[in-house]
């Protein structure tokens, strides 16, 4: 053990003055990479990581190939993410299990880098690229290390991104509902209503373990677009479609007996029933029910 190191050791507490005195600005000219090494770790564990971070950052060369070096890589990544500098964080934590596929943080590293891109996702109106790569990164630390203890903590945080896109594809849905018979800028056969119906049931197929509520939300967005498709269409095409809100009514009711838009539900079934029978359509063999 270095004279400098053993020093270090006695006087530890001194280095909580680190970040606000000029014995930061000594450790950052030290060339005992030991002494820098103790200081970054010192600086971390007072909560001092932009420090730690640049003291860890300048000891990747020279620590290179030793046991400090692996763990300088690593808390180099923690440092950053801390900070909350995600962006280099990943960075780092992808540069650590890339070197170090079995590591002794190799674990550790590819959980915090998903962790850190999902951090860095953002508002669910805006575009989710990030998103679906924290999803994939995930992903891939789940296949890496099928035995991890933090298993049930990653599927959580995969499935509060999953109804991230849920979400962000309801409101596009909403969006087309919203807009109802207005044309400009509407690409699915000019119509809105039906707009609204895809871009809903092909949320609700890419995303099947959406929660709940969100499943409820898109299905009666369906439903309530199918209904007022029908209302504006043609002659030629209102009774079909009309009957497609009514075998829509049943397959919501089916999938939400208790939900809390049954009333609205029900209301969209009796007047489109009424509609298909005052035109003399075949009689409904669930009527009653």
């Amino acid at each position: 053990m270095s004279m400098y190191r053993l020093l270090f050791l006695l006087f530890a507490p001194c280095f909580l003055l680190l970040s606000s005195c000029s014995e930061y600005s000594n450790v950052l000219k030290s060339g005992d990479y030991e002494y820098k090494y103790e200081a970054a770790k010192a600086l971390y564990a007072d909560g001092h990581y932009r420090q730690a971070a640049e003291l860890f950052a300048m000891l990747l060369a020279p620590l290179k190939g030793t046991s400090y070096g692996e763990e300088s890589l690593y808390m180099l990544g923690e440092s950053n993410m801390k900070a909350k500098d995600y962006e280099s964080a990943v960075m780092f934590f992808k540069k650590y299990y890339q070197t170090y596929s079995k590591g002794t943080y190799m674990e550790l590293a590819r959980f915090n880098s998903g962790y850190s891109l999902y951090k860095q996702t953002p508002d669910i109106r805006l575009d989710q690229s990030s998103t679906m790569e924290a999803i994939k990164e995930f992903q891939n630390f789940l296949d890496y290390c099928p035995e991890t203890t933090l298993k049930g903590q990653t599927h959580d945080i995969i499935f509060d991104m999953q109804d991230r896109l849920v979400r962000k594809e309801y409101l596009s849905a909403k969006l087309y509902f919203d807009l109802g018979t207005y044309t400009i800028n509407c690409f699915y056969g000019g119509n809105n209503y039906e707009a609204c119906v895809v871009t809903a049931q092909n949320a609700l197929k890419d995303y099947p373990y959406a929660s709940e509520q969100l499943r409820e939300d898109l299905s009666i967005l369906v439903l309530r677009a199918k209904y007022h498709l029908a209302r504006q269409s043609v002659e030629a095409k209102r009774m079909e479609r009309f009957r497609d809100a009514i075998d829509e009514y049943y397959a919501f009711q089916n999938d939400f007996p208790e939900s809390q838009y049954m009333k609205e539900a029900k209301d969209i079934l009796n007047y489109s029933q009424r509609i298909v029978e005052k035109k003399g359509g075949p009689p409904n063999p669930l009527k009653g029910e």
